[in-house]
């Protein structure tokens, strides 16, 4: 009940902010295009790289950046030199739709071992399917060295692709129900699913099933995922499209839980499934990544919504922090300052000619 009751108090907090910050209430991201908007007045940023190509996730090797490029690139941002290196897959990379190369995150040793960890969209005998590998740096190419897992259901849309390594030094992936929402249930497939993984790709001995991939279950499509100083594990996830929309959420994440979708979404309960923490009632923000400061205050990045928001859930309240740049994919905060990309070239924005961007929020 308390948990509802949060949801319920957020929700109207957010609509209030929205109807208060927005020109119109967006019904879905796979809606119409918006206009951008300027800038907000308190706003400063620096911008560190332009004409990128539909980037989706960041990453860091001291002050080194990564960006991975939905096309099947990786830029390396070193010194203020842009550096655009190709990636060789098994299986080419299939840019159709919300597919392509998304998910990226470089493994704990990549400073010795070159490694990185990659999620991204192929073609399967005429199916879109997705895969997670090992990739590994020589000079200015990456080539995947090992196959974690294929065959996981794709399509033009909910892909998931989240990769993020956690404090137990685990490896977790987000993946869509890619657009059948009953996948999401199923426990034998890995569709609409949070996954956990050992870093050299086996299943861990504690997971929920054992010999299961799977942590979590009940996602549409998760695009964020992170962990406050307490080690809490939070992910966010786009709510359903159409009418009513929205219902975007923020989730806390619990070892084998079910997050009910598409049996429940909003403030609907059945037993057995967990409640949002948070979730956008009939207006649609499209959260992607996610990120907590050493604050403990956690940065959404969000595509219809168009805003970097900060929320801090014990507050019950949230705060624009960023618009007027378009949609917006990823967030991460590092040494002290909050990295954010720009999504306007992905087909559903409205891009400037110096899209897409790597901003730096002072």
């Amino acid at each position: 009940m308390k948990r509802k009751m949060f949801g319920v108090m957020f929700t109207a907090a957010l609509l209030f902010l929205v109807a208060c910050t927005s020109q119109s209430s967006p019904s879905a991201e796979e809606g119409a295009q918006e206009e951008r908007r300027e800038a907000a007045p308190d706003s400063s940023y620096e911008v560190l790289a332009k004409q990128l190509r539909t980037p989706w996730s960041i990453d860091f090797e001291g002050e080194t950046i990564y960006i991975s490029e939905r096309e099947g690139n990786i830029v390396q941002l070193k010194g203020g030199t842009l550096n655009r290196q190709s990636v060789h897959t098994e299986k080419p990379v299939s840019h159709q739709g919300e597919g392509g190369f998304l998910g990226f995150a470089l493994a704990p040793d990549f400073q010795d071992s070159g490694k990185a960890f990659a999620y991204h969209t192929y073609d399967q005998g005429g199916a879109l399917m997705n895969r997670l590998v090992l990739l590994e740096l020589k000079g200015d190419q990456w080539t995947e060295s090992q196959v974690f897992l294929e065959s996981i259901p794709g399509s033009n849309v909910h892909n998931g692709g989240r990769i993020a390594i956690g404090p137990d030094e685990m490896l977790y992936v987000t993946t869509g129900d890619s657009g059948e929402g009953e996948l999401a249930q199923n426990q034998e497939n890995l569709a609409g699913k949070i996954l956990r993984l050992t870093l050299d790709g086996k299943v861990p001995a504690d997971n929920p099933t054992a010999g299961s991939y799977v942590y979590t279950l009940g996602h549409r499509n998760s695009q964020g995922l992170a962990w406050n100083s307490d080690g809490d594990f939070y992910s966010s996830e786009h709510g359903p499209s159409g009418t009513p929309g929205g219902h975007d959420e923020i989730n806390v994440i619990t070892a084998g839980s079910n997050y009910g979708w598409p049996e429940i979404y909003g403030d609907d309960t059945l037993e057995g499934m967990e409640l949002p923490l948070y979730h956008s009632g009939e207006t649609a923000i499209a959260p992607s990544g996610i990120a907590f400061d050493d604050q403990d205050r956690l940065y959404v990045a969000t595509l219809r919504g168009q805003k970097l928001y900060r929320f801090q859930p014990e507050k019950d309240g949230l705060e624009t922090v960023l618009e007027g740049e378009g949609r917006l994919r990823d967030v991460k905060v590092h040494n002290g300052k909050t990295y954010v990309i720009t999504n306007n070239t992905d087909g559903r924005g409205v891009p400037s000619d110096q899209d897409d961007r790597l901003l730096v929020l002072e």
